[in-house]
Formats: C-alpha cells, structure tokens, sequence
C-alpha cells in the first residue's frame, strides 16, 4: 500500500523529514500504514484483497469518545517514534483542520473510510470497488452513512462513482492541496 500512497499530498507531508530519502520515506509511510491497519481491525474493519499485498481498505466505526481519545492518543504516541519533528507538525496541522472541519457537518454516527489503497501496477481494475462494496453494503443494510476525506481529485472523481458526493472542500496549508469531505448516504434496502 505504500507505493499505492506515496504520491497523496497527505503522505508526501508527513514523510517530509524523509523527502531526500527514499528508502528512509517507505519504511515510514509502512509503519503508519501497519498501525492504521492494526487500528481498523482493533475498532473498524478492514478489507483486504486476497493477495494482500495489492491493496486494502481501513475503515474506523463510531465507538465511544473516550475510546476513540484514548486510540488518537496512542496513535500520537507511536508516530513521535516514527515520523521526524516536521512531518509529525505537518501530521498535527492536518488532523486539527480535518477536524474542524469534520465536525459540525453532520457526520455523526458515520462510518469512516481512513485509506484504500491499491497497488500502482494493479489501479484501474476494479479493485477499490471490490474492497470498498463488503463495508458499503452493511452500511446500506444498517441504514448508516459513510464518508472520506481525501487531497486528491483523481480520488474524487473514483468514490463519486462509489456513490460519494462532495460535501465540502478546504485548501489546506500544510499539504498545499484541496481537502475534500464526501459522503455516501445508505442506500435504501429492497423491502424483504
């Protein structure tokens, strides 16, 4: 999954302090990727193809507010370990904007897409549809919205036809790039 993300303006900041390293920027954008993946399967779900290494999808389900500060807290914790001093700033910057403006649009209750990731060589096959449908369709059937937060407008146009739309869209600093909010109501069940 790293190669699938080493280009999003998100993970180009946070590996800022690895920007002439090459190597060093793999080997830190893998431990955030293998913590992001510990955490969907300890309080989400995660998705994964059945050759793994081709891709996955994370995603974070609504738990209790203390829980969920104690998992920001840990998460905050191990990438002080990981992340150099600009890249862990950049990491701070960018979660407190997602935040702000997260909050307030009625995301409440939502399931949240944390990353999807495909392989580069295999992008372009349907593979993010086939990762993404498992999760989209329980939440069609729990009657649950889903949303994502995403600085790339390739990745807009690829979840507009998982049924995303736009909800808001902010320039955000750190990354330089377009933040964008998109949500996907719940589908309608057929009647059994």
């Amino acid at each position: 999954m790293a190669a699938s993300l080493a280009d999003d303006p998100f993970y180009l900041a946070i590996t800022a302090d690895f920007a002439r390293d090459a190597q060093g920027r793999r080997a830190v954008l893998s431990q955030y990727l293998d913590y992001s993946l510990r955490e969907a399967q300890r309080g989400g779900q995660c998705t994964l193809l059945q050759d793994e290494r081709l891709g996955a999808a994370l995603w974070t389900l609504p738990r209790a507010a203390d829980a969920e500060a104690a998992d920001a807290q840990a998460k905050v914790d191990h990438l002080q370990t990981v992340l150099g001093p600009r890249g862990m700033d950049n990491y701070r910057q960018i979660i407190a904007f997602m935040g702000q403006r997260a909050s307030g649009v009625g995301l409440e209750g939502a399931w949240y897409l944390s990353i999807l990731g495909i392989a580069p060589a295999s992008q372009g096959l349907g593979l993010g549809a086939q990762l993404l449908a498992p999760t989209l369709a329980a939440a069609d059937q729990a009657s649950v919205a889903c949303y994502l937060e995403t600085f790339s407008g390739r990745n807009e146009k690829f979840y507009a036809r998982a049924g995303f739309q736009a909800l808001a869209s902010h320039l955000e600093t750190a990354t330089g790039a377009l933040y964008t909010i998109m949500v996907r109501h719940a589908l309608a069940m057929p009647a059994a």
